[in-house]
């Protein structure tokens, strides 16, 4: 077996893993592109590119100080922050969200969300499913359904590209593919893997050397077997099309955007906080050039909310690029006319206690929770549910997070309770039935 070699990296479960090319199948995180790109023509290629980019907020940030104020609540349940008006009339988010009051016109807000269970993980998020639940019956993350039902764009372009990095609460990583098999795993392009991708490892000349190899094996192989083998299989040569295109290289290098709009999303860094994800606004702006090259599904992980103690220092220091990056990615959808048809969604795995701890932190809360969601066609411009005196119940239209989920893929054209074959060809149910769209926003 051939392997052109990486740089390997040690992740927090003491493993290690190389990113190399096989020859015979592409690894990205479990990825085997050859694999992946005949399921693609298997289940067919959508000709329209409905996108979705979710921002997965790592730790569960408090509502009561961003999107969910209680100005006339106690102190210790309304905090130290002031609300804010936003250009939707009524609507007031907190002090430190400027940039994102001042395009709250393109956004929704959930206030209401339920069903949530209190779990440090982001398997309710991108699955739909609790986690032990998702773990036990292999349930996949959104983006290898969409994978396996709706195929790629653009045939150098994964559909299904995940900016995760490896966070060391694990819980908080992407789940995989779950019954749909390895051939629908996310690109993971999170942990220094997009070398992967611009194939900086191996000079070219060499690396076409390598290919005709291959194509001389495959002479080989028709001769011996004594039928005709038309060289490199289709899908291979796609896979080496990608290493050798510079179509996601390009995306994924955010320094090839204008300056002033790389400057409007804010770069941030790459550095962890805590033990979730980093504010690497760099990732925000990579998902939109990744949609806009041909990903149908991109997932970011961003931040670190678990604030027990010092919750309003948290904020402070860490909201002000939050809101310019968000903001930014939002009014970005939109000023380049992908509002249509891509859908932005920000949230966490639950919300924060209405009452301030003795740490001057706030603790985990799965009653409620909160989300954002942008663009996909959808009516914006808009708060659904609200919550009790001190953001501690829903008290109007409940949303139960599946819904959530129900509504992305209703707006990738996918039906929720549609099924989707396993390995074994087993039909498995996409949402539990009681999953429905959200109509306010339809």
């Amino acid at each position: 077996m051939m392997k052109l070699g990486g740089p390997a990296y040690r992740y927090c479960d003491g493993q290690t893993r190389r990113s190399f090319l096989k020859i015979g199948g592409l690894a990205m995180g479990g990825l085997s592109l050859p694999q992946l790109l005949r399921a693609e023509q298997a289940s067919g290629v959508g000709r329209s590119h409905k996108a979705v980019i979710m921002v997965y907020l790592s730790g569960g940030i408090s509502h009561q100080d961003t999107f969910d104020l209680k100005p006339e609540a106690p102190e210790e349940i309304r905090g130290e922050f002031r609300p804010i008006d936003t250009v939707v009339p009524g609507v007031r988010f907190g002090e430190l969200l400027p940039k994102l009051a001042s395009c709250a016109d393109k956004m929704a807000v959930i206030r209401s969300i339920v069903g949530l269970r209190d779990e440090h993980s982001s398997w309710q998020n991108l699955t739909g499913y609790p986690m032990s639940q998702a773990q036990r019956e292999g349930k996949p993350h959104f983006g290898s359904i969409v994978t396996k039902l709706q195929g790629g764009v653009n045939e150098v372009v994964p559909p299904f590209c995940d900016l995760f990095p490896t966070m060391r609460h694990r819980p908080y990583n992407s789940g995989g593919p779950g019954h749909l098999g390895l051939s629908f795993a996310g690109a993971r392009l999170g942990d220094g893997d997009q070398e992967l991708m611009t194939q900086k490892t191996v000079e070219p000349a060499r690396f076409d050397r390598r290919k005709a190899l291959l194509d001389r094996f495959d002479d080989w192989r028709s001769r011996m077997d004594g039928q005709p083998v038309d060289g490199l299989d289709a899908f291979y040569r796609r896979a080496f099309d990608v290493l050798t295109s510079d179509t996601v290289a390009k995306a994924l290098d955010a320094s090839k955007e204008d300056p002033r709009v790389r400057e409007r999303y804010g770069i941030g860094s790459s550095t962890h906080l805590g033990d979730g994800a980093p504010m690497w606004n760099d990732q925000l702006l990579v998902a939109r050039r990744l949609v806009e090259a041909g990903a149908r599904v991109v997932t970011v992980a961003y931040g670190f909310w678990d604030t027990h103690g010092n919750n309003f220092g948290h904020l402070r220091a860490h909201l002000p690029l939050f809101d310019q990056g968000i903001s930014a990615l939002v009014e970005d959808i939109y000023a380049r006319g992908l509002d249509r048809d891509v859908t932005v969604v920000v949230w966490g795995e639950f919300g924060r206690t209405p009452k301030v701890n003795k740490d001057a932190g706030r603790d985990h809360w799965a009653k409620v929770g909160n989300a954002l969601i942008a663009g996909g066609g959808l009516n914006v411009g808009q708060v659904i549910g609200s919550t009790d005196k001190v953001a501690g119940a829903a008290v109007s239209t409940p949303i139960h997070y599946q819904d959530v989920l129900a509504t992305v893929y209703h707006t990738l054209g996918i039906d929720p309770h549609g099924f989707v074959a396993d390995l074994a060809g087993r039909p498995i149910p996409i949402l539990p039935s009681t999953a429905r769209p959200i109509r306010q926003l339809i």
